[in-house]
């Protein structure tokens, strides 16, 4: 699927364990064409395009966590692409966007940076675009049901997937809530 985009020449998705031992795919990429200089990055195509691309047509379960844009594929000495020459997705490396504007922001920065295993996040960086999936997104909507006490559904999440969204989301949620569960005695007769 990801070779009918119009800006892929060569694509391979491979499975690959990360730092948590969970088993993500990530899709390596030469684009159609290649850029004349280092500097000049127009015609590489955006992890973030290439994401939407592929979830007109396949589940998000199907869908890479993480797209690495290379000048050409590594091949064997037999013409087969070499797994183990693939370069690991670099989300650590990476520049980190604009920075939170206010407490609730800095907090969920720090729950997203914390949950995805990197350094630090943007407001703007999207959770899918640096390598998180469904059972990161459930506990990431853990983690703002515990700091924030508001019940996050995963299409909140799905739609708008940076700290900058989901503020408006947690905006609009307002007082609605959810109520701390308080123990109470039980009775000494139980019928």
């Amino acid at each position: 699927a990801l070779a009918r985009h119009d800006g892929v020449a060569q694509a391979a998705v491979v499975p690959r364990a990360d730092d948590s031992g969970d088993t993500r795919l990530f899709a390596y990429v030469v684009p159609a064409r290649q850029p004349e200089t280092d500097q000049d990055t127009a015609d590489r195509p955006e992890p973030a395009a290439l994401r939407e691309f592929l979830l007109r047509s396949l589940p998000e379960h199907l869908v890479p966590a993480a797209f690495v844009v290379l000048d050409a594929l590594p091949v064997t000495p037999n013409g087969k692409l070499d797994r183990r020459a693939l370069p690991a997705p670099d989300f650590a490396g990476r520049e980190v966007g604009r920075g939170p504007r206010d407490p609730r922001e800095a907090a969920l920065c720090r729950i997203f940076a914390e949950v995805l295993g990197l350094p630090g996040v943007g407001i703007d960086d999207g959770f899918f675009d640096l390598g998180g999936h469904s059972l990161m997104a459930t506990r990431l909507i853990s983690r703002v049901r515990a700091t924030f006490g508001v019940d996050l559904a995963i299409r909140d999440l799905f739609g708008t997937p940076t700290v900058a969204g989901l503020v408006r989301v947690l905006d609009r949620a307002g007082d609605t809530r959810r109520q701390p569960v308080v123990r109470t005695r039980r009775p000494e007769r139980v019928p």
